[in-house]
Protein backbone atom coordinates (compact mmCIF):
# COMPACT_ATOMS: atom_id res chain seq x y z
CA UNK A 1 0.00 0.00 0.00
CA UNK A 2 1.49 3.37 -1.17
CA UNK A 3 -1.10 5.54 -0.75
CA UNK A 4 -1.47 8.16 1.69
CA UNK A 5 -4.77 11.11 2.10
CA UNK A 6 -3.54 14.31 3.43
CA UNK A 7 -6.79 16.51 4.46
CA UNK A 8 -6.55 20.45 5.25
CA UNK A 9 -9.54 21.91 6.87
CA UNK A 10 -9.29 25.32 6.20
CA UNK A 11 -10.83 28.46 6.86
CA UNK A 12 -12.52 29.27 3.48
CA UNK A 13 -12.29 25.35 2.36
CA UNK A 14 -11.17 22.09 2.96
CA UNK A 15 -8.89 20.31 0.87
CA UNK A 16 -8.39 16.30 0.53
CA UNK A 17 -5.80 15.04 -1.99
CA UNK A 18 -4.03 11.53 -1.98
CA UNK A 19 -0.29 10.87 -2.50
CA UNK A 20 0.72 7.78 -4.59
CA UNK A 21 4.31 7.34 -1.94
CA UNK A 22 6.08 5.44 -4.70
CA UNK A 23 5.53 7.93 -7.60
CA UNK A 24 5.96 11.33 -5.46
CA UNK A 25 2.53 11.97 -7.37
CA UNK A 26 -0.79 13.97 -6.28
CA UNK A 27 -3.43 11.07 -8.12
CA UNK A 28 -6.79 12.22 -6.62
CA UNK A 29 -8.20 15.69 -5.04
CA UNK A 30 -11.14 17.23 -3.63
CA UNK A 31 -12.01 20.48 -2.10
CA UNK A 32 -15.12 21.35 -0.85
CA UNK A 33 -16.42 24.75 0.66
CA UNK A 34 -16.05 25.25 4.17
CA UNK A 35 -19.66 26.34 4.79
CA UNK A 36 -19.81 25.53 9.08
CA UNK A 37 -19.63 29.07 10.16
CA UNK A 38 -22.78 29.95 12.09
CA UNK A 39 -21.85 33.10 13.81
CA UNK A 40 -25.33 35.10 14.42
CA UNK A 41 -25.41 38.50 12.15
CA UNK A 42 -25.78 40.73 15.25
CA UNK A 43 -22.97 38.46 17.19
CA UNK A 44 -20.20 39.10 14.38
CA UNK A 45 -20.62 42.56 14.24
CA UNK A 46 -19.20 42.66 17.72
CA UNK A 47 -16.23 40.46 16.50
CA UNK A 48 -17.31 36.52 17.03
CA UNK A 49 -16.41 34.13 14.95
CA UNK A 50 -18.26 30.82 15.95
CA UNK A 51 -18.27 27.42 13.47
CA UNK A 52 -20.27 24.12 13.75
CA UNK A 53 -17.55 21.43 13.93
CA UNK A 54 -19.87 18.82 13.18
CA UNK A 55 -20.67 20.51 10.06
CA UNK A 56 -16.79 20.61 9.05
CA UNK A 57 -16.30 17.10 9.98
CA UNK A 58 -18.88 16.24 7.64
CA UNK A 59 -17.70 18.31 4.86
CA UNK A 60 -13.87 16.96 5.31
CA UNK A 61 -16.11 13.60 4.96
CA UNK A 62 -17.11 14.38 2.07
CA UNK A 63 -13.70 15.40 0.41
CA UNK A 64 -12.94 12.18 1.38
CA UNK A 65 -15.57 10.37 0.17
CA UNK A 66 -14.74 11.86 -3.37
CA UNK A 67 -10.92 11.39 -3.19
CA UNK A 68 -12.12 7.11 -2.36
CA UNK A 69 -14.38 7.52 -5.25
CA UNK A 70 -11.72 8.98 -7.68
CA UNK A 71 -9.65 6.69 -6.49
CA UNK A 72 -11.44 3.50 -7.65
CA UNK A 73 -9.73 0.09 -6.95
CA UNK A 74 -6.91 1.94 -5.78
CA UNK A 75 -8.97 2.70 -2.39
CA UNK A 76 -7.25 -0.46 -1.37
CA UNK A 77 -4.16 1.15 -1.98
CA UNK A 78 -4.41 3.77 0.85
CA UNK A 79 -2.28 3.17 3.96
CA UNK A 80 -3.25 6.47 6.63
CA UNK A 81 -5.22 9.76 6.67
CA UNK A 82 -3.05 12.72 7.48
CA UNK A 83 -4.22 15.64 8.84
CA UNK A 84 -3.53 19.74 8.72
CA UNK A 85 -5.78 22.68 9.70
CA UNK A 86 -5.90 26.02 10.63
CA UNK A 87 -4.29 26.69 14.12
CA UNK A 88 -5.06 29.31 17.39
CA UNK A 89 -8.59 28.55 17.33
CA UNK A 90 -10.44 26.24 19.76
CA UNK A 91 -13.41 23.96 20.22
CA UNK A 92 -14.47 21.82 23.47
CA UNK A 93 -15.23 17.58 22.91
CA UNK A 94 -17.27 16.07 25.25
CA UNK A 95 -16.13 12.37 27.02
CA UNK A 96 -18.02 11.10 23.92
CA UNK A 97 -15.35 13.34 22.03
CA UNK A 98 -18.46 15.07 20.25
CA UNK A 99 -18.50 19.26 20.53
CA UNK A 100 -20.04 20.49 23.43
CA UNK A 101 -19.67 24.31 21.79
CA UNK A 102 -18.66 25.74 18.67
CA UNK A 103 -15.25 25.72 17.37
CA UNK A 104 -14.59 29.66 18.24
CA UNK A 105 -12.34 29.95 15.20
CA UNK A 106 -8.80 32.49 14.97
CA UNK A 107 -10.67 35.15 13.54
CA UNK A 108 -12.48 35.43 17.18
CA UNK A 109 -12.19 39.06 18.59
CA UNK A 110 -13.89 38.44 22.07
CA UNK A 111 -10.30 38.73 23.95
CA UNK A 112 -10.50 42.36 22.75
CA UNK A 113 -13.28 43.29 24.85
CA UNK A 114 -12.84 44.85 28.44
CA UNK A 115 -12.43 43.38 31.70
CA UNK A 116 -15.32 44.59 33.92
CA UNK A 117 -14.46 47.07 36.20
CA UNK A 118 -10.75 47.30 34.73
CA UNK A 119 -10.12 49.08 31.82
CA UNK A 120 -8.07 46.66 30.31
CA UNK A 121 -8.89 43.95 27.63
CA UNK A 122 -9.01 40.24 27.91
CA UNK A 123 -5.63 39.88 26.38
CA UNK A 124 -3.93 42.02 28.27
CA UNK A 125 -5.08 40.63 31.82
CA UNK A 126 -4.28 36.78 30.53
CA UNK A 127 -0.53 38.60 29.45
CA UNK A 128 -0.79 40.19 33.23
CA UNK A 129 -0.94 36.67 34.84
CA UNK A 130 1.58 35.62 32.50
CA UNK A 131 4.31 37.42 33.40
CA UNK A 132 6.09 35.49 36.57
CA UNK A 133 6.03 32.46 33.93
CA UNK A 134 9.13 31.77 32.96
CA UNK A 135 8.13 31.44 28.93
CA UNK A 136 8.77 29.95 25.81
CA UNK A 137 5.98 29.82 23.73
CA UNK A 138 7.22 31.41 20.97
CA UNK A 139 4.04 33.10 20.05
CA UNK A 140 2.12 36.06 22.45
CA UNK A 141 -1.15 35.33 23.69
CA UNK A 142 -3.61 37.58 21.44
CA UNK A 143 -7.39 37.12 20.71
CA UNK A 144 -8.39 34.43 18.23
CA UNK A 145 -5.52 32.16 20.32
CA UNK A 146 -7.00 29.16 22.20
CA UNK A 147 -4.99 30.57 25.41
CA UNK A 148 -7.04 34.05 25.17
CA UNK A 149 -10.72 32.26 24.13
CA UNK A 150 -10.37 29.78 27.33
CA UNK A 151 -9.36 32.56 29.88
CA UNK A 152 -12.14 34.14 28.81
CA UNK A 153 -14.57 31.39 28.59
CA UNK A 154 -13.13 30.27 32.35
CA UNK A 155 -14.17 34.18 33.32
CA UNK A 156 -17.66 33.76 32.06
CA UNK A 157 -18.65 30.18 33.56
CA UNK A 158 -18.69 28.97 29.87
CA UNK A 159 -16.24 25.42 29.93
CA UNK A 160 -17.89 22.40 30.43
CA UNK A 161 -17.39 20.05 32.82
CA UNK A 162 -15.01 17.02 31.57
CA UNK A 163 -14.41 19.04 28.76
CA UNK A 164 -11.23 18.38 26.43
CA UNK A 165 -9.68 21.16 24.34
CA UNK A 166 -8.60 21.11 20.98
CA UNK A 167 -8.59 22.59 17.54
CA UNK A 168 -10.25 21.90 14.19
CA UNK A 169 -7.78 19.59 12.94
CA UNK A 170 -8.07 17.61 16.06
CA UNK A 171 -11.73 17.11 16.20
CA UNK A 172 -11.84 16.04 12.84
CA UNK A 173 -9.38 13.43 13.75
CA UNK A 174 -10.51 12.41 16.22
CA UNK A 175 -14.13 12.20 15.32
CA UNK A 176 -12.65 9.87 12.17
CA UNK A 177 -10.94 7.39 14.74
CA UNK A 178 -13.71 7.41 17.13
CA UNK A 179 -10.80 8.92 19.78
CA UNK A 180 -10.09 11.29 22.26
CA UNK A 181 -8.05 14.01 21.03
CA UNK A 182 -4.79 14.56 20.68
CA UNK A 183 -2.94 17.48 19.20
CA UNK A 184 0.65 17.91 18.17
CA UNK A 185 3.38 20.72 19.19
CA UNK A 186 2.68 22.75 16.50
CA UNK A 187 -0.54 23.17 17.39
CA UNK A 188 -0.13 23.71 21.38
CA UNK A 189 2.33 26.48 20.10
CA UNK A 190 -0.25 28.24 18.77
CA UNK A 191 -2.06 28.63 21.55
CA UNK A 192 0.37 30.82 23.23
CA UNK A 193 0.09 27.90 26.13
CA UNK A 194 2.99 25.75 24.62
CA UNK A 195 6.86 25.52 25.49
CA UNK A 196 8.43 24.86 22.57
CA UNK A 197 11.43 23.57 24.15
CA UNK A 198 9.49 20.78 26.04
CA UNK A 199 7.39 20.73 23.21
CA UNK A 200 4.52 20.15 25.09
CA UNK A 201 1.68 22.35 27.05
CA UNK A 202 3.29 25.04 29.43
CA UNK A 203 1.93 23.85 32.61
CA UNK A 204 2.98 26.76 35.19
CA UNK A 205 1.20 29.42 32.22
CA UNK A 206 -1.84 27.11 32.40
CA UNK A 207 -1.95 27.18 36.41
CA UNK A 208 -1.46 31.44 35.83
CA UNK A 209 -4.20 31.47 33.67
CA UNK A 210 -6.15 29.39 36.31
CA UNK A 211 -7.28 27.03 33.72
CA UNK A 212 -8.04 23.25 34.71
CA UNK A 213 -5.60 20.71 33.50
CA UNK A 214 -7.37 18.03 32.21
CA UNK A 215 -9.08 20.52 29.85
CA UNK A 216 -5.72 19.87 27.55
CA UNK A 217 -5.34 17.07 25.66
CA UNK A 218 -1.91 14.51 24.98
CA UNK A 219 0.82 16.04 22.89
CA UNK A 220 2.39 13.57 19.91
CA UNK A 221 4.17 14.16 17.39
CA UNK A 222 2.27 14.52 13.74
CA UNK A 223 2.09 11.98 11.75
CA UNK A 224 2.13 9.46 14.76
CA UNK A 225 -0.67 6.57 14.66
CA UNK A 226 -3.79 8.15 16.52
CA UNK A 227 -6.30 5.10 15.27
CA UNK A 228 -7.96 3.87 12.73
CA UNK A 229 -10.85 4.93 10.72
CA UNK A 230 -14.40 3.92 12.35
CA UNK A 231 -16.98 1.64 10.56
CA UNK A 232 -19.09 4.64 10.48
CA UNK A 233 -16.75 6.79 9.31
CA UNK A 234 -15.34 4.33 6.44
CA UNK A 235 -19.14 4.06 5.39
CA UNK A 236 -19.17 8.01 5.34
CA UNK A 237 -15.80 8.71 3.32
CA UNK A 238 -15.58 5.25 1.23
CA UNK A 239 -12.01 4.20 2.92
CA UNK A 240 -11.67 1.38 4.56
CA UNK A 241 -12.85 0.58 7.92
CA UNK A 242 -9.47 0.36 10.02
CA UNK A 243 -7.14 2.82 7.65
CA UNK A 244 -4.66 4.40 10.34
CA UNK A 245 -5.78 8.03 11.30
CA UNK A 246 -2.51 9.97 12.21
CA UNK A 247 -1.94 13.02 14.62
CA UNK A 248 -2.79 16.19 13.01
CA UNK A 249 -0.04 19.18 12.37
CA UNK A 250 -0.85 23.16 11.98
CA UNK A 251 -1.64 24.21 8.56
CA UNK A 252 1.86 26.82 8.39
CA UNK A 253 3.99 23.72 9.54
CA UNK A 254 1.97 21.46 6.96
CA UNK A 255 2.36 24.24 4.53
CA UNK A 256 6.28 24.34 4.87
CA UNK A 257 6.74 20.70 4.82
CA UNK A 258 4.81 20.60 1.75
CA UNK A 259 6.68 23.43 -0.37
CA UNK A 260 10.53 23.19 1.04
CA UNK A 261 12.66 20.20 -0.31
CA UNK A 262 15.65 22.24 1.11
CA UNK A 263 14.75 23.80 4.46
CA UNK A 264 18.00 25.18 5.13
CA UNK A 265 18.62 27.26 2.10
CA UNK A 266 15.01 28.18 1.13
CA UNK A 267 12.41 30.94 2.42
CA UNK A 268 8.84 30.03 2.11
CA UNK A 269 6.21 32.99 1.02
CA UNK A 270 2.74 32.00 1.72
CA UNK A 271 -0.06 34.16 0.57
CA UNK A 272 -3.72 33.49 1.29
CA UNK A 273 -6.47 34.82 3.20
CA UNK A 274 -3.43 36.50 5.16
CA UNK A 275 0.57 36.19 4.68
CA UNK A 276 3.59 34.28 5.97
CA UNK A 277 7.28 34.21 5.76
CA UNK A 278 9.41 31.21 7.10
CA UNK A 279 12.41 29.84 7.67
CA UNK A 280 13.94 26.67 8.99
CA UNK A 281 16.44 27.08 12.05
CA UNK A 282 18.09 23.55 13.60
CA UNK A 283 18.23 25.60 17.12
CA UNK A 284 15.47 27.36 19.24
CA UNK A 285 16.01 31.13 18.27
CA UNK A 286 13.84 34.28 19.58
CA UNK A 287 13.33 36.98 17.10
CA UNK A 288 10.44 39.07 17.84
CA UNK A 289 8.16 40.59 16.58
CA UNK A 290 8.42 37.12 14.22
CA UNK A 291 7.07 34.22 15.92
CA UNK A 292 9.32 30.81 16.79
CA UNK A 293 7.23 27.61 15.90
CA UNK A 294 7.99 24.39 16.13
CA UNK A 295 8.51 22.15 13.36
CA UNK A 296 7.37 18.34 13.01
CA UNK A 297 9.55 15.96 14.57
CA UNK A 298 12.48 18.60 15.67
CA UNK A 299 13.76 22.23 14.54
CA UNK A 300 11.71 25.32 14.49
CA UNK A 301 10.18 28.00 12.11
CA UNK A 302 10.83 31.35 12.57
CA UNK A 303 7.33 32.81 11.19
CA UNK A 304 6.18 36.20 10.73
CA UNK A 305 2.33 36.14 10.24
CA UNK A 306 1.19 39.59 8.24
CA UNK A 307 -2.62 39.88 7.96
CA UNK A 308 -1.94 42.08 4.65
CA UNK A 309 -2.24 39.57 1.84
CA UNK A 310 -4.95 38.37 -0.05
CA UNK A 311 -7.62 39.44 1.95
CA UNK A 312 -5.95 43.40 1.05
CA UNK A 313 -6.31 42.95 -2.30
CA UNK A 314 -10.04 41.51 -1.63
CA UNK A 315 -10.59 44.65 -0.11
CA UNK A 316 -9.85 46.44 -3.08
CA UNK A 317 -11.34 44.10 -5.67
CA UNK A 318 -14.82 44.55 -3.44
CA UNK A 319 -14.01 48.42 -3.51
CA UNK A 320 -14.15 48.38 -7.33
CA UNK A 321 -17.21 45.77 -7.38
CA UNK A 322 -19.27 48.41 -5.09
CA UNK A 323 -18.65 51.21 -7.09
CA UNK A 324 -20.10 49.11 -10.36
CA UNK A 325 -22.77 48.04 -8.12
CA UNK A 326 -23.64 51.35 -6.74
CA UNK A 327 -22.35 54.24 -9.00
CA UNK A 328 -22.97 52.51 -12.37
CA UNK A 329 -25.82 50.34 -11.52
CA UNK A 330 -24.02 47.29 -13.07
CA UNK A 331 -22.68 44.72 -10.64
CA UNK A 332 -19.94 42.78 -12.21
CA UNK A 333 -20.46 38.73 -12.57
CA UNK A 334 -17.10 37.83 -12.56
CA UNK A 335 -13.81 38.52 -10.06
CA UNK A 336 -12.17 41.28 -10.82
CA UNK A 337 -8.80 40.23 -10.17
CA UNK A 338 -7.39 39.39 -13.52
CA UNK A 339 -8.35 42.30 -14.47
CA UNK A 340 -6.54 44.10 -11.48
CA UNK A 341 -3.31 42.69 -12.00
CA UNK A 342 -3.24 43.84 -15.66
CA UNK A 343 -4.44 47.32 -14.54
CA UNK A 344 -1.33 47.31 -12.01
CA UNK A 345 1.34 45.48 -14.16
CA UNK A 346 0.57 48.23 -16.61
CA UNK A 347 1.60 50.83 -14.05
CA UNK A 348 5.38 51.55 -13.47
CA UNK A 349 7.35 50.95 -10.63
CA UNK A 350 7.06 52.97 -7.13
CA UNK A 351 3.46 53.48 -8.99
CA UNK A 352 4.05 57.29 -9.77
CA UNK A 353 4.31 58.45 -6.24
CA UNK A 354 1.24 56.40 -4.62
CA UNK A 355 2.17 54.36 -1.90
CA UNK A 356 -0.17 52.03 0.36
CA UNK A 357 -0.25 50.21 3.74
CA UNK A 358 -2.09 47.70 3.39
CA UNK A 359 -2.71 46.86 6.94
CA UNK A 360 -5.99 46.91 6.77
CA UNK A 361 -7.18 44.37 9.45
CA UNK A 362 -4.05 45.77 11.50
CA UNK A 363 -1.44 43.70 12.54
CA UNK A 364 -0.48 40.71 15.02
CA UNK A 365 1.94 42.79 17.00
CA UNK A 366 -0.94 46.05 16.87
CA UNK A 367 -4.50 44.68 15.98
CA UNK A 368 -5.60 48.71 15.84
CA UNK A 369 -3.37 49.49 13.31
CA UNK A 370 -5.16 50.35 9.81
CA UNK A 371 -4.10 51.06 6.50
CA UNK A 372 -2.81 54.09 4.46
CA UNK A 373 -2.42 55.67 1.48
CA UNK A 374 0.08 58.45 0.97
CA UNK A 375 1.55 60.47 -2.08
CA UNK A 376 -2.06 60.95 -3.69
CA UNK A 377 -2.00 62.68 -6.92
CA UNK A 378 -4.13 63.93 -9.86
CA UNK A 379 -2.20 61.46 -11.89
CA UNK A 380 -2.28 58.25 -9.78
CA UNK A 381 -5.70 58.43 -8.21
CA UNK A 382 -6.81 55.65 -11.17
CA UNK A 383 -8.00 52.23 -10.18
CA UNK A 384 -4.60 50.93 -12.08
CA UNK A 385 -2.35 53.25 -9.52
CA UNK A 386 -4.30 51.75 -6.64
CA UNK A 387 -3.85 48.42 -7.56
CA UNK A 388 -0.32 48.75 -8.09
CA UNK A 389 0.29 50.28 -5.29
CA UNK A 390 -1.61 48.01 -3.01
CA UNK A 391 0.76 44.95 -4.51
CA UNK A 392 3.76 46.90 -3.89
CA UNK A 393 3.46 47.58 -0.74
CA UNK A 394 1.92 43.43 0.16
CA UNK A 395 5.27 42.96 -1.84
CA UNK A 396 7.28 45.80 0.84
CA UNK A 397 6.14 44.21 4.08
CA UNK A 398 6.42 40.66 3.19
CA UNK A 399 10.07 41.74 2.31
CA UNK A 400 10.66 43.52 5.23
CA UNK A 401 9.37 41.04 7.50
CA UNK A 402 11.34 38.09 5.36
CA UNK A 403 14.76 40.49 5.93
CA UNK A 404 14.10 40.05 9.98
CA UNK A 405 13.88 35.96 9.69
CA UNK A 406 16.71 35.38 7.82
CA UNK A 407 18.74 37.98 9.96
CA UNK A 408 17.75 35.92 12.46
CA UNK A 409 18.41 32.50 11.11
CA UNK A 410 21.49 33.28 9.78
CA UNK A 411 21.32 32.73 6.46
CA UNK A 412 20.06 34.66 3.13
CA UNK A 413 17.71 32.43 1.05
CA UNK A 414 19.14 30.37 -2.62
CA UNK A 415 15.59 29.86 -3.20
CA UNK A 416 11.92 31.59 -2.77
CA UNK A 417 9.24 28.90 -2.35
CA UNK A 418 6.14 30.20 -3.37
CA UNK A 419 2.26 28.89 -1.90
CA UNK A 420 -0.58 29.78 -2.04
CA UNK A 421 -3.48 30.91 -4.45
CA UNK A 422 -2.94 34.56 -3.68
CA UNK A 423 0.47 34.23 -5.07
CA UNK A 424 0.42 31.64 -7.71
CA UNK A 425 -2.93 33.95 -9.26
CA UNK A 426 -0.99 36.92 -9.11
CA UNK A 427 2.47 36.79 -11.07
CA UNK A 428 3.20 40.94 -10.64
CA UNK A 429 3.06 39.71 -6.53
CA UNK A 430 5.67 37.18 -7.46
CA UNK A 431 8.51 39.33 -9.06
CA UNK A 432 7.60 41.89 -7.05
CA UNK A 433 8.34 39.59 -3.74
CA UNK A 434 11.33 37.60 -5.41
CA UNK A 435 13.02 40.63 -7.22
CA UNK A 436 14.60 42.45 -3.63
CA UNK A 437 16.44 38.67 -2.80
CA UNK A 438 17.86 38.43 -6.29
CA UNK A 439 16.56 34.85 -5.83
CA UNK A 440 14.39 32.53 -8.02
CA UNK A 441 10.44 32.15 -6.64
CA UNK A 442 9.56 28.57 -7.70
CA UNK A 443 6.07 27.25 -6.85
CA UNK A 444 5.61 23.50 -6.17
CA UNK A 445 3.90 21.30 -8.90
CA UNK A 446 1.02 20.18 -6.60
CA UNK A 447 -1.27 22.90 -5.47
CA UNK A 448 -2.38 21.81 -2.04
CA UNK A 449 0.89 22.55 -0.16
CA UNK A 450 -1.12 22.17 3.39
CA UNK A 451 -2.92 18.48 2.52
CA UNK A 452 0.13 17.24 0.62
CA UNK A 453 2.59 18.70 4.15
CA UNK A 454 -0.33 16.41 5.89
CA UNK A 455 0.36 13.55 3.89
CA UNK A 456 4.27 13.73 3.98
CA UNK A 457 4.15 13.71 8.12
CA UNK A 458 1.90 10.78 8.02
CA UNK A 459 3.39 8.90 5.63
CA UNK A 460 6.68 9.38 7.55
CA UNK A 461 4.98 9.10 11.07
CA UNK A 462 3.84 5.32 9.67
CA UNK A 463 6.79 4.04 8.36
CA UNK A 464 6.34 4.51 4.33
CA UNK A 465 9.24 7.39 4.06
CA UNK A 466 12.30 6.94 6.41
CA UNK A 467 12.00 10.88 7.55
CA UNK A 468 10.83 14.22 6.88
CA UNK A 469 14.08 14.50 4.82
CA UNK A 470 13.07 11.49 2.68
CA UNK A 471 9.82 12.86 2.41
CA UNK A 472 10.92 16.30 1.00
CA UNK A 473 12.59 15.04 -1.73
CA UNK A 474 9.13 14.39 -3.25
CA UNK A 475 8.55 17.97 -4.04
CA UNK A 476 9.23 19.26 -7.10
CA UNK A 477 9.10 22.57 -8.69
CA UNK A 478 7.88 25.10 -11.60
CA UNK A 479 8.33 28.78 -11.96
CA UNK A 480 5.88 31.19 -12.20
CA UNK A 481 5.06 30.09 -15.53
CA UNK A 482 4.68 26.89 -15.40
CA UNK A 483 7.56 25.62 -16.57
CA UNK A 484 9.67 22.90 -14.34
CA UNK A 485 12.35 23.67 -12.42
Amino acid sequence: MSIVIGIDIGTTTLTALALDVAQGAVVAGETVANDAEITAPADKARGRSEWNMERMVQRACQALSAVSTCLGARVADVAGIGLTGQQHGVVLLGEDHRPVGPLINWQDRRGEELVPGTGRTWVAEAAARAAGTARHTGCKLATGFMGVTLFWLRAHDSLPRAAVACFAADAVAAALAGTRPVTDPTHAASSGLGDLLRRDWDHDLIAALELPAALFPTVREAGDRLGTLTPAMAVATGLPAGTPVCVALGDNQASFLGSVATPRDSLLVNVGTGAQVACYTDDYRAAPPAETRPFPRGGYLLVHAGLSGGRSYALLERFFRQVGEQVLGHAPTTALYARMNALAAAVPPGADGLCCEPFFAGTRDDPTRRGAWSGVSVENFTPAHLARALLEGMARALHEDAEGICRAAGFMPRRIVGAGNGLRENPLLARLIAEPFGAPLLFPRHREEAAFGAALAAASGLGLLPDLAAASRLIHYQDAAGHEA
